[in-house]
């Protein structure tokens, strides 16, 4: 299904998320942080601080941008601590502008947040 949808250009961004799924079934929920490093309305590169086992799908949360909850799935694990994800619904512009808004990148200094939208 992903290898046939069309992929959007990554754009690079510095934002910290946070990923939560659930460990051993539904019986315990766990969270840990990582640094979103490039994001696209359908798939971002995340950077983990830490080594553990990533579950196939997650739910990634923006905390700074007030957006929570985006349904994820593992497509790739890199060597230098990054992984690869596709999100379940495409993220929509409103939602990567507020991203952008608060990334930490030099490239999204002069952003603004638009209230009007």
């Amino acid at each position: 299904m992903y290898d046939r949808e069309s992929r959007f250009p990554m754009q690079e961004t510095l934002n910290h998320a946070r990923i939560e799924y659930t460990e051993k079934g539904v019986m315990h929920m766990a969270a840990r942080r990582c640094v979103i490093r490039a994001i696209s309305p359908s798939g971002a590169i995340l950077a983990l601080a830490t080594q553990f086992t990533i579950p196939r799908q997650f739910c990634l949360d923006v905390p700074e941008a007030r957006i929570g909850r985006i349904g994820c799935v593992l497509m790739r694990i890199n060597v230098n601590d990054t992984i690869e994800v596709r999100f379940l619904r495409l993220v929509s512009d409103a939602d990567l502008n507020r991203i952008f808004v608060f990334s930490d990148h030099p490239d999204h200094r002069g952003r603004l947040l638009d209230l009007r939208a």
